[in-house]
């Protein structure tokens, strides 16, 4: 009887020490995500809107032949994956769970996107720009309201953010105020 119970107690040790070294497992079933509900609504909004204008400026770049909206596209494709990845870089860190496939935009920016594709000369370039100066308004207001979030990361990635994309709001003005 003594050695069952011995026995039982060192089985029960190792499978206790088993399950805690276990990490992997135990890691995926502990991650809760480090924000609240406006957290996670910013990162997620702010991942599309680099997605839909990485796209979107991909697009100018193919079928645009005014070389100021090139230009802009260029910028924007440069500019918002460089903030893609520092979203990216938050979400990991918060815990926060983008799509599964980051690179397919909600269905309103896809419509939008291959609404844009099937333009071409200078109608194109004045729906960019209009979709340019409408999604910058709108990205910058959702910026605006998370520069006070109580999650300092999130603060401070919406303070840096601001400067650049008031500055890409002032450029899709222009450009689209010069357009026909």
């Amino acid at each position: 009887m003594k050695n069952i119970l011995s026995l039982s107690a060192v089985a029960l040790l190792a499978i206790s020490i088993t399950a805690c070294n276990d990490n992997r497992r135990a890691k995926n079933y502990n991650e809760k995500t480090l924000v609240d509900d406006q957290g996670i609504g910013f990162i997620k909004e702010a991942h599309e809107a680099s997605l839909t204008e990485i796209k979107a400026g991909t697009v100018a770049q193919a079928k645009s032949q005014n070389p100021r909206v090139i230009s802009f596209a260029k910028m924007m494709i440069s500019d918002h994956k460089y903030m893609g990845s520092e979203v990216k870089k938050l979400a990991t860190d918060k815990y926060v769970n983008l799509k599964m496939d980051t690179d397919t935009l909600n269905p309103e920016h896809q419509q939008m996107v291959i609404g844009l594709n099937k333009m071409s000369g200078p109608a194109f370039d004045k729906a960019y720009m209009q979709m340019m100066v409408a999604d910058h308004a709108k990205v910058i207001e959702l910026f605006r309201k998370n520069t006070d979030n109580r999650i300092t990361e999130i603060k401070k990635l919406a303070e840096k953010s601001l400067p650049k994309l008031n500055m890409h709001l002032d450029s899709a003005k222009a450009i689209n105020a010069s357009l026909k």
